[in-house]
């Protein structure tokens, strides 16, 4: 059998609801050599039953069910699996525009340069509604380098990635959950060249219950980690997060790094990127964003903090971080007078 030209991975972990959708937006496609790997995730819902049926409909999906592992493993799982040399990702709630892949196979073979391929995107909410968002993302390789710093240039589910190159920097690691597409960009782009398409060519489920509202905190926790160890490559140095299954406490992190200051680095990365999410302000990223304050954060900074902290139904937190920060310009004031 001819291998195909392409791999389509797609994780899937309880969408039933929206997971018909996902994989008859795959299966439309006007590019058609392709084979559908659909790691089932232990899903409790009818989402196994629904990749079957449509297994015997289409003999490009070859279906995996396993006990739950979590996205990192299935991820890593379908990488170690792929027949062809271009892996597509795809998330089981999203849907791909019909020409997405004819598009992406075509630039990457006019580019050979080019590693990673993303897609702009459209986002929808639950209820499959037009969202007001869009993900027009960087098209130049070199800003996307640049942006980097920034946070993850290109959206995840969009992109088809090399194989060889994605399994030479070992794929997913493991620590960085939640974010682990942030990482792999980062040292993607140590070895090859990142870029996206103008077009909006998927549409991206928003809903309450995504990663990014509900594990906001570890999200920023390890996107800031996993800079400070694009850092050391770098600098070429060892990467001491390398082979780690988790990730340390902050405070543990200069011990890891040997190099003073990057528990401050990252709990000032973390405590900016938490500020506008609701679930880690009224979880544990509060008591982060006071140590940050105690430590030296520019109060007339975080004035807008308290407000917002009364918006997201927190009104004692808000009066906490504002008594906090008093404090904190008193203190400043009483410093340089004393100067």
């Amino acid at each position: 059998m001819i291998d195909p030209r392409l791999t389509v991975t797609m994780s899937v972990f309880n969408d039933a609801a929206y997971l018909s959708l996902a994989i008859e937006s795959i299966l439309t496609q006007t590019f058609e050599d392709f084979e559908f790997l659909i790691v089932n995730d232990g899903s409790t819902d009818d989402s196994g039953m629904i990749i079957d049926r449509f297994a015997k409909q289409d003999r490009r999906i070859r279906a995996i069910h396993q006990a739950n592992h979590g996205l990192i493993y299935s991820l890593n799982l379908m990488i170690a699996q792929a027949r062809a040399p271009l892996i597509g990702r795809m998330d089981g709630d999203d849907i791909a525009l019909p020409t997405r892949f004819d598009q992406q196979v075509a630039y990457l073979d006019a580019h050979p340069e080019i590693g990673v391929l993303g897609t702009g995107a459209d986002t929808i909410d639950e209820r499959g509604r037009p969202g007001l968002r869009r993900f027009d993302n960087v098209t130049d390789p070199d800003a996307v380098v640049a942006d980097l710093k920034n946070g993850p240039p290109l959206c995840h589910p969009s992109v088809v990635m090399r194989r060889d190159v994605v399994r030479s920097v070992g794929g997913y690691h493991a620590a960085f959950l939640h974010c682990e597409d942030y990482d792999l960009w980062l040292r993607l782009s140590e070895v090859t060249r990142l870029t996206s398409l103008p077009e909006r060519l998927i549409l991206y489920r928003q809903s309450a219950s995504q990663v990014s509202n509900r594990h906001a905190l570890t999200q920023q926790i390890g996107a800031a980690v996993a800079w400070e160890a694009h850092v050391e490559r770098i600098a070429k140095r060892p990467d001491p997060t390398d082979n780690l299954n988790v990730l340390p406490p902050i405070h543990e992190l200069d011990a890891l790094f040997r190099r003073p200051g990057t528990s401050d680095n990252v709990r000032e990365k973390t405590a900016r990127g938490i500020l506008y999410s609701p679930t880690a302000m009224r979880g544990e990223g509060f008591a982060l964003l006071l140590e940050q304050v105690k430590g030296g954060a520019r109060p007339e900074k975080m004035w807008r903090t308290v407000a917002r902290l009364t918006t997201f139904g927190a009104p004692i937190r808000a009066f906490r971080l504002a008594w906090a920060l008093l404090r904190r310009q008193r203190s400043s004031s009483k410093n340089q007078l004393a100067i």
